[in-house]
């Protein structure tokens, strides 16, 4: 009995004893996770109940998309600096070579010479009296631009397209005329100094209704030309027509509406084109006393380079 209780007295020491070392040995396990609840409704569901689960809103992206993202390309580039306040000179030319890419325009000056012009966004363009754009210019118009100097380089300030050539006619008795050298020199009567047209390729040769070579053209010859003026003095024939030549004969007949026997000058209203003619008497004949406003007359006359002179006169019907 004694060695039964002493066996059972060691036995209990070496438990104790083993149990103390595992204690103090290994780490405690970690506690059991509670549940989470899966919405608040469900979190605070009464014993017995039946918890009904809510759907959670939608996830909003916090990024917004690229496509819907919109960029003015002109906002990614520099602000160009105001135009330099400078003295402008204004040129005129026609446009001969357009370069987009390096945005430099080049002009054949009136008066001879080219030159390079540079321009931008600041430059204004103008078409007439409307604002317009540097894709409105074209190779051959003509255009005046205001330019100033910026730096070394000549700059466009503005631009102005010519929307419409101008136009004019005179008529006169040339001076002279040299076909080599496409020009004619024409003495008008309203014009106190000599006219100059230039004639180019293009031009047309009329006497009457017909189309005639150049070369019919002579000095001293009666024209009517219509011409587009280039602004810078010089004037481009677009038609001409030869009104009388030298030494030719011409007949009108017509009424009478202007008579200065001084001078011998006859103003008669021709009845084929309804146009009026100055005829000269010759001085050597007597007037027929028959003669005045509102006869109905037929002049045969000679072309003498000025002016008509009369050969022969026959009253066809005496006025009253």
């Amino acid at each position: 009995m004694k060695f039964a209780a002493k066996f059972a007295c060691s036995s209990l020491l070496l438990g104790s004893f083993a149990y103390a070392q595992a204690t103090a040995t290994d780490p405690p396990p970690p506690p059991a996770p509670n549940p989470a609840p899966t919405s608040a409704t469900s979190a605070m569901v009464s014993p017995g109940e039946t918890a009904r689960i809510q759907p959670l809103p939608a996830a909003t992206p916090d990024v917004t998309p690229e496509a819907d993202i919109v960029a003015d390309p002109a906002s990614l580039l520099p602000d160009l600096p105001p135009v330099p306040r400078a003295k402008a000179t204004l040129i005129g030319g026609t446009v001969e070579r357009l370069d987009r890419v390096r945005d430099r325009v080049t002009v054949r000056v009136f008066g001879g010479g080219r030159m390079s012009v540079l321009y931008d966004p600041r430059t204004r363009v103008y078409l007439g009296t409307k604002d317009a754009s540097i894709a409105d210019l074209h190779e051959g118009e003509r255009i005046y631009i205001d330019t100033i100097l910026d730096g070394n380089t000549v700059f466009a300030r503005s631009i102005r397209v010519k929307s419409a050539q101008a136009q004019g006619e005179s008529q006169g008795t040339v001076t002279e005329y040299r076909a080599d050298g496409g020009e004619l020199t024409l003495r008008d009567s309203i014009s106190p100094t000599p006219v100059r047209v230039r004639l180019n390729s293009s031009t047309r040769f009329l006497q009457g209704d017909l189309v005639v070579p150049a070369g019919t053209l002579l000095a001293g010859s009666l024209v009517a030309i219509k011409f587009n003026s280039e602004g810078n003095g010089r004037d481009v024939a677009r038609e001409i027509t030869i009104l009388a030549l030298p030494g030719t004969r011409y007949t009108f007949a017509g009424q009478v509406t202007h008579v200065d026997l001084r001078t011998g000058l006859v103003v008669i209203s021709s009845s084929t084109d309804q146009k009026s003619y100055e005829i000269y008497l010759d001085p050597s004949a007597p007037p027929d006393d028959d003669l005045h406003p509102g006869a109905v007359v037929t002049v045969v006359t000679d072309f003498q380079g000025s002016r008509y002179v009369a050969r022969t006169l026959k009253i066809d019907s005496p006025g009253k």
